[in-house]
């Protein structure tokens, strides 16, 4: 088989996997002459960092040939698409040529699983380790790890790459048992452990050897069980507080032609996709809690953000006087985000705020009419109920449907 038709069968094979931001990792070109390769140039975008760059990623599977039959999964055993196998040299190949060529940023490897977890993921390490000693390549390396494969592989693809991940892929233990019966939670876990605990050292000991300098981050599928967005959310929030993950991906389940009965035929709508983003980001960057955001079983609105959704559940905060309330709570506003959060603080060191303040600092005043006072605005007495507030406050159905183009990566 030709490269370019392997090319062709495996990068879009790899598609679904959504976990491949470049965030996090160091500016190896500024550290060595030697080599080539950068991470922080800009190219064909592939995927954006949360800083808002847009950077391109080789991202390719190594193989779409599998042992394992997860029902979910287009390269499943069972499934009967075209397959193919990249060579370790056609990789380093074509990560190489790409990158001269101007069109990548890095590589983003994953792969089925082949002969052994063991073997696939010697396949993996070799390529990542071959780039870096004889090709002497510093870009951007992300590595799909292969949770049995032998820890010490595991400990030297973090030694060549930047960002590992280990995809947990569906929320629950019963989802995973269900519909990927070759695959273990409690592994996939213990290999969290392992990354997390050489992150551990490695920010402990600075001089030890380089690890993973991106961190780990992992992938949840949304729709192809029937977990709610409230279990999805608990499900996160534990992984990032146990195994300190970098980010959590969502990635919508996308029914395959012939797919077995135990998965949905239809997909669920990419908006449920976004709005689990945004929730991920409060419980990141916010303080927000998974119990605030989702406090019972269900789905999150699609028809409002969930911070705006959080503040018409809980107008007992509102409204807020933006000349008194701390940071955080500002921060919590429809329409005011952290870093507005931290120059309106900063401003009212040197005088009161006031409406037009905000509006200079590029507030999204609509939202944030309702929730706030300043020295020279308040709300009416008595409020708009939140049930009128929502619907006027609600996204254009045009701007609901402009979701699938404005994911974050």
């Amino acid at each position: 088989m030709e490269l370019t038709d392997k090319l062709e069968i495996l990068a879009d094979a790899a598609k679904y996997d959504a976990s491949c931001a470049s965030s996090g990792a160091p500016k190896r070109s500024s550290e060595d002459k030697d080599g080539f390769g950068a991470t922080t140039g800009m190219g064909i975008c592939h995927s954006y960092t949360p800083d808002g760059r847009c950077v391109s990623l080789l991202k390719i599977l190594l193989t779409n040939f599998c042992i394992y039959d997860c029902q979910y999964c287009i390269n499943r055993r069972s499934s009967n698409v075209p397959r193919a196998r990249f060579s370790v040299e056609e990789v380093v190949k074509l990560t190489h040529d790409f990158y001269v060529r101007n069109y990548i940023d890095g590589l983003f490897l994953s792969s089925g699983i082949i002969q052994s977890a063991d073997y696939t993921m010697e396949q993996l390490v070799a390529v990542a380790r071959r780039l870096r000693e004889v090709h002497k390549f510093r870009g951007y390396i992300h590595l799909k790890t292969i949770p049995d494969a032998d820890p010490l592989l595991i400990e030297e693809a973090g030694r060549w790459a930047d960002r590992l991940s280990v995809n947990i892929e569906l929320p629950t233990h019963d989802s995973v048992s269900r519909l990927a019966p070759e695959k273990n939670v409690h592994t996939i876990k213990l290999a969290m452990g392992s990354i997390r605990r050489k992150l551990d050292e490695k920010r402990e000991e600075p001089k030890a050897p380089s690890f993973a300098p991106a961190g780990q981050s992992t992938q949840m599928i949304v729709g192809a069980d029937g977990s709610d967005d409230h279990t999805i959310l608990n499900t996160a929030e534990t992984l990032y507080g146990s195994y300190r993950l970098k980010r959590v991906y969502y990635s919508a389940f996308s029914p395959i032609p012939q797919s077995p009965k135990s998965v949905p035929a239809a997909p669920p709508p990419l908006l449920r996709e976004h709005r689990l983003y945004q929730a991920d980001f409060l419980l990141r960057g916010y303080g927000f809690t998974a119990g605030e955001l989702m406090p019972t079983s269900g789905n999150l609105a699609l028809d409002v953000d969930p911070k705006l959704g959080w503040a018409l559940a809980n107008r007992e905060h509102f409204p807020l006087d933006l000349n008194r309330a701390d940071e955080t709570m500002i921060a919590r506003v429809p329409g005011i985000g952290i870093r507005n959060a931290r120059r309106i603080v900063e401003l009212r060191r040197i005088r009161r705020i006031r409406w037009e303040d905000l509006s200079r600092l590029r507030c999204s005043m609509k939202k944030l009419a309702p929730f706030i006072v300043t020295a020279d605005y308040k709300p009416a007495e008595g409020g708009t109920s939140s049930h009128i507030l929502r619907r006027h406050l609600a996204d254009a159905p045009e701007q609901m449907n402009l979701w699938p183009e404005l994911q974050a990566a």
